[in-house]
């Protein structure tokens, strides 16, 4: 029997394209991260890239921790309030959001990834 994501309940036909969408088009940054993150290469675990939660899009998900990151640029600084929402609804759904900026990434990946390890590992239980 195929195992079915809880999260392919929560998609929608818009979100999935706008994923497909997204992943073919990594920002710098995104990329940077993914690469630490992909293929089962961060200590084990699970982790997807552009992944439909509903109506959004998520950067980086790890289904088994409910842990969702964003990655944003300066853009983010001028959507604080939908940002907000975006974050409760995802919280609302199970999920713990950590958000970096670009150049916390750019400049401090080593402190981004001890942090999202701390969290993975302290949600898995």
């Amino acid at each position: 029997m195929a195992r079915t994501s809880h999260l392919a309940e929560l998609r929608t036909p818009r979100a999935a394209e706008h994923a497909r969408e997204l992943r073919r088009s990594l920002t710098r940054v995104e990329r940077r991260l993914w690469t630490h993150l992909r293929a089962k290469r961060f200590h084990g675990w699970h982790i997807r890239r552009q992944v439909p939660i509903g109506r959004y899009v998520a950067d980086f998900v790890c289904e088994k921790a409910r842990v969702i990151v964003e990655v944003d640029g300066g853009q983010h600084s001028e959507s604080v309030a939908s940002d907000a929402q975006r974050t409760q609804w995802l919280e609302s759904q199970g999920y713990r959001v950590l958000r970096y900026w670009n150049n916390e990434v750019l400049q401090n990946l080593e402190g981004v990834l001890e942090t999202l390890l701390a969290e993975l590992n302290k949600n898995a239980g």
